[in-house]
């Protein structure tokens, strides 16, 4: 989008979203506040990334944009639509109250859309800690009214065992009852409430860990003397450091190393469930024979719990690091650039 300076070069060529923007700004802070709160999320940062940038407004630029406004509200029937209240007390009269009520439920159900868009601004681990201990319906509700991308982080951020059971109870879903719709109404109003005091969220483990995997040859200095400061958090972070994910990009002669000292037990419960370029990367290191041999032990070991996996993996890892302090290994921690 064109930078403010180039904007104000002349009236006519405005776009709409610039038009828009000069409207806002013209109207003053709290019915300006009333519009933004309509918008969905990728119009409410064009339009105010563009309102940010405005200086120096031509009156032609700002006569034109009111103008526009204008003849577009002047083209409107000036006939408005009916209320909630109103339609209620005439479906009521036509219809009876229950039959009303279902009529006015199916009009009203998207009446809560633009509460749930203002949702968008919420990070998806928080959303998903407000919904966890709601009933699994009421989860799905409460994402069937997210947009998809925001839904899918939000179940990707619930526990992992219920995931399969809060999406088939999506894909199950046709029409929400008034009781239901209620108790949504009430759910949301209660995350609104909470969305001004959330906080902004920072791994900082993981990312001291990230810091030091990039660190040139004195990292292992600065490891020890991170530990004399401070032990516990250092274990945290070399933790964080040896995440069972970095298996897939070591070596084939890394692997087999560690493949070597792992028992067969131990890889079959650590690999449920994992990514499938650590399964492929271990696979690979083996021999053919061994590799179909492990995948029928993996098969066998049928469903673990997850915390049974992780503390799998929790063992391998720390096997890896054993071999890289006793120098038998040099491990690749994250992924580097590469050159041709």
């Amino acid at each position: 989008m064109a930078e403010a300076s180039d904007l104000m070069t002349g009236a006519a060529t405005l776009n709409p979203v610039e038009q828009a923007a000069i409207v806002l700004l013209s109207m003053g802070e709290e019915p300006a506040a009333a519009v933004l709160r309509c918008l969905s999320r990728e119009e409410l940062l064009d339009v105010t990334q563009v309102m940010s940038r405005m200086s120096g407004i031509k009156v032609d630029s700002v006569k034109t944009a009111i103008q526009h406004f204008f003849d577009d509200y002047r083209e409107q029937s000036g006939v408005h639509g009916a209320s909630r209240s109103y339609l209620k007390r005439s479906l009521d009269l036509a219809l009876g109250g229950d039959i009303a009520n279902s009529v006015l439920h199916n009009i009203y159900g998207d009446a809560i859309r633009p509460k749930m868009q203002r949702l968008q601004w919420a990070s998806p681990k928080w959303l998903a800690e407000h919904i966890a201990y709601e009933h699994v319906r009421m989860q799905a509700v409460f994402l069937a009214f997210l947009p998809p991308h925001l839904a899918s982080d939000v179940i990707a951020a619930l526990p992992a065992e219920g995931r399969e059971l809060v999406l088939l109870n999506v894909a199950r879903l046709n029409e929400v009852d008034r009781e239901l719709l209620v108790e949504l109404e009430e759910l949301v109003e209660r995350c609104l409430a909470g969305l001004g005091q959330q906080s902004a969220s920072v791994e900082g483990v993981r990312q001291a860990a990230e810091i030091l995997n990039r660190l040139p040859a004195d990292r292992q200095q600065m490891v020890e003397r991170l530990r004399a400061q401070d032990p516990v958090v250092m274990g945290e972070i070399e933790v964080s450091m040896y995440d069972f994910l970095v298996l897939s990009r070591q070596s084939e002669a890394v692997l087999t190393r560690v493949i070597e000292e792992v028992a067969p037990e131990l890889w079959a419960v650590a690999l449920k469930g994992a990514e499938g370029t650590v399964r492929q990367a271990i696979l690979a290191a083996m021999p053919r024979r061994q590799a179909q041999s492990f995948e029928d032990l993996i098969r066998r070991s049928g469903p673990v719990p997850l915390s049974r996996v992780e503390q799998a993996r929790a063992e391998v890892m720390a096997q890896v690091k054993a071999l890289v302090d006793a120098g038998e290994i040099e491990v690749q921690l994250f992924a580097e650039a590469t050159v041709e």
